[in-house]
């Protein structure tokens, strides 16, 4: 009220404190940041300009889990917004629909793998088709296999590819795709002694870790290049993977990353 005075009304500072019970230090006080708001600052921005998608979540989350930063909540909100970083997402109207059950959450890696495929256009016009495999147990992303055309006999090479370091699981949760559905897969699991389990036709959400999973890949990197080869996607999902792996913080596991929460569980 006193600012609003000496702006509008032409008093001076002195007279619109005493009327307002405001001492002339406090109405002349301007905060300042330290060094060390300023470190925060940079990291944000930082953090900001190379995924443009993260909002103030994930920027908290990877400066206190990832970093190991143990600056306040508040105070990073504050200089978060201060510097007008927040995203601007436009609500969307929704149907209200009942709440599916949730996943049980395996209790340790390679019990529960969930596949899924993907597809898009390169520049020309041209489509093709990406190959998804995750561990349900800390959401990390296994493999994204890239072409125009991914058979059967494509899955299991890149299912036989990702077992040769990670290891077998005991069951991979697919839905009822021709390339899940086929002899070629299905005799697979069997030598392999792998459960293959089919989702109800129609039943997204009984899939719900890598059709999650599927909507990260598609807001973080997928939709936001014009590709020109094959090459050039398989080239970005390899980077973003990694980065996915062992930089991004995952609510759906606390807070931290797959990589963090697999040693956790060492």
């Amino acid at each position: 009220m006193a600012e609003k005075a000496v702006a509008t009304k032409g008093v001076s500072i002195a007279l619109a404190c005493r009327a307002f019970s405001v001492s002339e230090t406090c109405f002349r006080y301007s905060p300042k940041r330290d060094d060390e708001n300023e470190m925060i600052a940079d990291l944000l921005v930082g953090l900001t300009n190379v995924h443009k998608t993260w909002g103030f979540g994930l920027c908290f989350l990877h400066l206190r889990n990832v970093k190991g930063h143990v600056w306040n909540h508040k105070r990073v909100h504050r200089i978060y917004c201060e510097l007008e970083l927040n995203l601007r997402i436009k609500p969307r109207r929704r149907l209200k629909r009942e709440k599916p059950d949730e996943l049980a959450v395996p209790e340790a890696p390679n019990l529960v793998w969930s596949m899924d495929f993907m597809a898009d256009r390169l520049a020309d016009g041209r489509q093709f088709r990406l190959l998804n495999v995750l561990d349900d147990f800390n959401r990390e992303g296994l493999g994204i296999e890239v072409d125009f055309s991914l058979p059967a006999e494509r899955v299991v090479r890149a299912l036989n590819q990702i077992i040769e370091w990670r290891g077998k699981p005991l069951a991979i949760r697919v839905d009822n795709g021709p390339e899940y559905v086929s002899a070629t897969l299905t005799i697979w699991a069997e030598k392999q002694g792998i459960a293959l389990t089919y989702i109800q036709p129609g039943k997204p959400q009984q899939n719900a870790y890598v059709e999650r999973y599927n909507r990260t890949v598609r807001h973080e990197w997928l939709d936001l290049y014009i590709f020109e080869t094959i090459e050039e996607v398989q080239q970005i999902a390899t980077e973003w993977l990694w980065t996915y792996n062992n930089e991004r913080p995952n609510m759906g596991i606390g807070g931290v990353t797959p990589a963090m929460k697999l040693k956790m569980a060492a």
